[in-house]
């Protein structure tokens, strides 16, 4: 009688064993294909708000293209084939695009990357400015308002590869001193000065 006791704790305690090992192997498989979802779903929604962040900071080159066109040649400084008419509307379908890109980024993106991205717009919307002539200034402000905006984009890319967690340091500083590549100040004979 003992050894059939023993033999049904030994058939218990495999049975028992089993069971905890399946019950384990559930419970980890289950757990790693929840992690590999979630990863999968990152991943994704990582490629989104790089290609949102891309697309924003290409729209924001296009608009201050636009603007530089549009101010030259309303200051004088560049013909153009083109009207100004013609240059301001184009500067305007560069500022919707912009908007539209920026909307997405506000949602895709963290608090640190749209604090950063209305920077950026506070900017450029100067810029638009003015380009457009809403507001004077001299060519002097007006490098400077280009210079406030190549140090909102570069805050923005700070931000925008630490959202997406990129390794390495981005030297906005060391970046930022190698200054603007704008043309030299040209007179209205076109003669450079100072």
């Amino acid at each position: 009688m003992e050894e059939a006791s023993v033999d049904l704790v030994g058939q218990l305690v495999t049975i028992a064993a089993v069971l905890l090992g399946a019950v384990t192997t559930y419970i980890t498989n289950h757990l790693m294909e929840r992690n590999k979802h979630k990863l999968g779903l990152r991943t994704r929604w990582d490629e989104k708000k790089l290609d949102a962040y891309a697309d924003y900071v290409g729209k924001i080159r296009s608009s201050g293209y636009a603007a530089v066109l549009l101010y030259e040649v309303r200051e004088g400084m560049r013909t153009l084939p083109r009207t100004e008419q013609d240059l301001a509307e184009g500067l305007t379908d560069a500022v919707g695009d912009q908007s539209l890109a920026f909307e997405r980024v506000m949602l895709l993106a963290g608090d640190a990357v749209i604090d950063a991205a209305h920077g950026v717009q506070e900017a450029m919307a100067a810029i638009t400015w003015q380009a457009r002539g809403t507001t004077e200034g001299t060519l002097e402000e007006w490098r400077a308002l280009h210079t406030k905006l190549f140090t909102a984009i570069n805050r923005f890319h700070e931000r925008a590869r630490a959202d997406l967690g990129v390794s390495g340091a981005f030297l906005g500083d060391q970046h930022s001193a190698r200054g603007l590549l704008l043309p030299e100040n040209r007179g209205k004979d076109g003669s450079i000065t100072s």
